[in-house]
């Protein structure tokens, strides 16, 4: 008997539930030999700066470099990138630059006060951070549209300086990657990785101003070191795999959901890809669309992995059950595969981000569409969201009170002083009465 490609649960089971925790599982994104190793690097770098990421860079990347200044790309090499790779994955970077800075010029925020009748103000100041890190993976896993994403809110919030890490295993270094940093406006580009740039980034060197927040994904040493540094710098978040879940009402083109999931199963082992629907024929069909298309994909070995582990084709009764499910799951992606997608969309809670209707394959978010594609995962999106330009500004209080504001305000304020002791604060109250 072949074994199955992909697991079918329904929801009706009596096992349901267990079996859904299982396969929702997922194991921390460290152990502690990883963290070990991480906390050693953390605390060479803090104590001895260049020195130390020069020694781990040669080390790890295989570098022969003598200085920290080898590791910095001349600015020039940013446009030189830019001018030579192929024209067409130039205009496709710049158009999906546009869009992504269109989008979030929408969630700029401004600062705001009022006048209360006694002159009193209030309000709030929003001021972006000076300085932020972002670290773009190096090698096999170069994602030009990674930088786009990361790079561009901050630029948008106002962030005055804006220092990219990637790492160059043999000195080898994605040029599509530096030219989509030349579009993105990213100030420098600093070519280490791992827990060494992180710890760069959060401690500072001789050569590296220590940054506000660090964002970017990474693999376990740098999502450790990330966790470690949290604190001393903000960061994004600890992403896990990518997910996707579909809801589908049956309708759609099977093919086309299969390749749906296959594009996020094609990220890595780990990766999952979940289709729900109440129609038990549509999710046989979309069984037998995966089976055919599965032999043409350059990355069958790793879909066919990441399907096994964590995949599923999940039957419920109606799409009520459905969109509860969704809530249960908050995946990273949802598509919404049905004909009327606005009637579902209030009642979706939890998601990274919604994909609305039969035309809107998640991949047109992870590139081009505008929103951003840093999300939350494991199910964070239940108190988490899209990376956006509020994440790279912070908000500060504004209180002016007028003389007559003060004086009121004072009987408040030192009776509720004297309520806990705190006799200073009351009598610094009672001096602004008249």
């Amino acid at each position: 008997m072949t074994e199955a490609l992909i697991a079918r649960l329904n929801n009706q089971d009596a096992d349901f539930t267990t079996k859904l925790d299982a396969l929702l599982a997922w194991d921390s994104v460290s152990d502690h030999k990883v963290a070990e190793a991480v906390a050693d690097i953390l605390h060479q770098v803090k104590e001895r700066g260049d020195a130390a990421v020069v020694e781990y860079t040669n080390r790890f990347d295989r570098r022969e470099v003598q200085s920290f200044a080898e590791l910095v790309v001349p600015p020039e090499a940013l446009q030189q990138a830019l001018q030579a790779i192929d024209p067409a994955q130039r205009e496709a970077l710049e158009e999906a630059a546009r869009r992504v800075r269109a989008y979030h010029e929408h969630q700029r925020q401004e600062s705001w006060r009022y006048t209360e009748a006694d002159g009193t103000v209030l309000g709030q100041k929003i001021s972006p951070m000076e300085r932020v890190g972002l670290y773009v993976p190096g090698g096999k896993a170069s994602y030009p549209s990674s930088v786009l994403m990361n790079a561009i809110p901050a630029k948008v919030a106002g962030v005055d300086e804006l220092t990219m890490v990637v790492p160059a295993p043999d000195g080898e270094l994605n040029q599509t990657v530096l030219a989509a940093a030349a579009i993105a406006g990213v100030d420098r580009v600093i070519t280490v990785g791992g827990a060494q740039a992180v710890a760069a980034l959060a401690y500072g060197t001789e050569t590296v101003a220590r940054v506000d927040k660090i964002v970017g994904p990474g693999n376990i040493f740098v999502a450790t070191a990330k966790r470690a540094v949290f604190g001393q710098v903000a960061i994004d978040m600890i992403a896990g795999p990518s997910e996707i879940l579909v809801l589908c009402d049956g309708q759609t083109d099977p093919d086309w959901i299969a390749m749906d999931l296959f594009s996020q199963a094609e990220h890595d082992e780990q990766a999952q890809s979940i289709l729900v629907s109440p129609d038990g024929d549509f999710l046989d069909k979309v069984e037998a669309s995966m089976a055919r298309l599965l032999p043409t994909m350059s990355r069958e070995p790793i879909i066919r992995q990441s399907l096994a582990n964590r995949g599923a084709l999940i039957k419920v009764a109606n799409m009520d059950e459905a969109i509860a499910l969704s809530n249960r799951i908050a995946p990273e992606h949802l598509e919404v595969s049905v004909a009327d997608p606005e009637a579902l969309l209030p009642s979706i809670r939890h998601a990274g981000a919604i994909f609305m209707g039969r035309h809107t394959p998640e991949a047109l978010g992870d590139y081009c569409a505008g929103p951003n594609h840093v999300l939350p995962t494991s199910g964070t999106a239940r108190f988490s969201s899209p990376l956006g330009v509020y994440d790279f500004q912070k908000r500060s209080s504004i209180i002016f009170a007028s003389p007559e504001g003060a004086s009121t305000l004072a009987h408040t304020a030192a009776t509720l002083a004297r309520s806990e002791d705190l006799e200073a604060h009351a009598l610094s109250a009672d001096y602004r009465k008249r």
